[in-house]
């Protein structure tokens, strides 16, 4: 017999999944609107003798809505589809044996977390490469999620969990928390520091979610890192104090905002 707390959790994936769904689509209504605009542009410059270049932004993730019972699904994740990129994935820069560290200053204290190239190459490099150019210094955490999972979602330049840095990133290290259960399931462990997508393969962009309780999720987002346990707990005391309004899912109450990120060998 499936248990409150099972099916709790299980409403929960659902919704979140369904709102990946609906993100997923408005994204393609986006594309298609962009197509045809800058179709008509082409037209027009051509017929004044003039060449115009145009180029979109058509690459961002959508966000590592990593909630569940508001849902995560990752939205914990975000991200543009593979077909979507708009530009390349940073060339590799960082030595692929080393640990590294990201550590962000925010409104609610440090936050830091370790980074195992060995194990996720890509994603490490690329928020190597991101923090190094201050892509998350002035942005802020936009989704706690306080029922079903537990997760504060951040990484979206945009802060409403469109935005991304233009291009995706291969899944990485997805066996690393052991097989999924009946319920298509594994444990994040409370600490652990996953990848947001748009619930397919090979999305993540830059949106991240942390992980402040064991949750239950599909198999299907990176985990990249671990927090060291000063940050875990002040990520535990963010999502204490709860979402906006007193929801479950949204933004949280204490503001979350990012003024400086940095990634340095541990």
């Amino acid at each position: 017999m499936v248990s409150s707390d099972q099916r709790r959790r299980q409403l929960a994936r659902e919704k979140f999944e369904r709102q990946q769904q609906r993100r997923e689509e408005a994204r393609h209504r986006t594309r298609r609107l962009t197509v045809i605009i800058a179709s008509a542009v082409a037209v027009v410059a051509v017929i004044g003798g003039v060449t115009y270049l145009a180029t979109g932004d058509d690459g961002k993730k959508d966000k590592t809505d990593a909630a569940a019972s508001a849902s995560p699904s990752a939205s914990a994740s975000a991200s543009p589809t593979a077909s979507e990129k708009s530009a390349p994935e940073p060339a590799m820069k960082i030595d692929k044996k080393a640990k590294y560290t990201l550590s962000l200053k925010t409104s609610q204290g440090d936050i830091a977390f370790t980074m195992d190239a060995a194990k996720t190459p890509h994603t490490a490099n690329s928020f190597k490469s991101l923090a190094d150019k201050g892509f998350f210094d002035g942005t802020k955490c936009h989704r706690l999620t306080t029922q079903g999972i537990f997760v504060l979602q951040c990484g979206d330049p945009k802060g409403d969990g469109t935005g991304g840095p233009g291009y995706t990133i291969p899944d990485e290290n997805l066996t690393a928390l052991g097989k999924a259960g009946k319920d298509g399931t594994v444990t994040y462990p409370a600490g652990t520091v996953a990848m947001a997508n748009t619930g397919q393969a090979h999305t993540g962009g830059s949106q991240f979610f942390l992980v402040y309780k064991d949750s239950k999720l599909p198999p299907t987002y990176t985990p990249f890192g671990t927090m060291d346990q000063a940050s875990l707990k002040a990520v535990e005391a963010i999502g204490k104090a709860g979402v906006t309004g007193g929801a479950a899912d949204g933004a949280p109450k204490k503001a979350v905002n990012i003024s400086k990120a940095a990634v340095d060998k541990a």
